[in-house]
């Protein structure tokens, strides 16, 4: 069982993360961006991890409900809401339990991803975080270390393909030779950081 410790275990591990790899995510954000994801992201986390702090709450639901507003109130640009979005919809479905099984825990992820989809407009194969994101849910019944290599998977995926969503759209066919998504490679990294909190 997942306990509000372990959710605020992903949240500090990621935020450490986003510090460790904030140069590399502007360097991916910058052919194809503003140049400004890693610091965006670098901000929202140490917002969201002081938050957790202060507050200590005390669901799971609780904690990615927190988290999520505070992205949404502190990362600009798109990805803010997005992230929000997915941390926020996801703590909503798990609701007020003190703990959540692995599989409520995937059932309430694929409603925080569809959320997303929703918000953003993309899908599967638009060179976006949801190229991620939906092989690690999918994955996600199969336990964390399973999600984990989806969302790589998904992510390194993205190489070829052109941008049909979000701002690296409007280059066009430039997004081919572009590499990777940057969001997809954070949505990656997010979820590796969720497999190494358990493991």
């Amino acid at each position: 069982m997942l306990d509000a410790a372990f959710f605020r275990r992903w949240m500090t591990a990621t935020a450490a993360s986003v510090d460790r790899e904030a140069e590399r995510l502007t360097a991916l954000d910058s052919p194809i961006g503003d140049a400004d994801h890693g610091s965006n992201l670098q901000r929202g986390f140490t917002a969201v991890t002081a938050a957790v702090e202060k507050e200590d709450p005390q669901t799971p639901g609780a904690v990615l409900t927190l988290a999520g507003r505070q992205l949404i109130s502190t990362v600009g640009g798109a990805s803010g809401p997005l992230y929000g979005t997915l941390l926020r919809r996801t703590g909503k479905a798990l609701g007020d339990a003190g703990e959540v099984s692995e599989t409520q825990f995937a059932e309430a992820l694929r409603a925080g991803v569809d959320a997303v989809m929703t918000l953003g407009g993309a899908a599967p194969g638009d060179k976006t975080m949801i190229d991620a994101l939906v092989p690690a849910v999918d994955a996600l019944g199969d336990g964390f270390v399973a999600a984990r290599a989806a969302a790589e998977e998904g992510a390194l995926a993205t190489t070829p393909l052109q941008a049909r969503k979000g701002r690296a759209s409007y280059l066009g066919e430039r997004t081919l030779t572009s590499g990777a998504s940057s969001r997809a490679q954070d949505a990656a990294g997010a979820a590796w950081m969720m497999s190494s909190t358990v493991l």
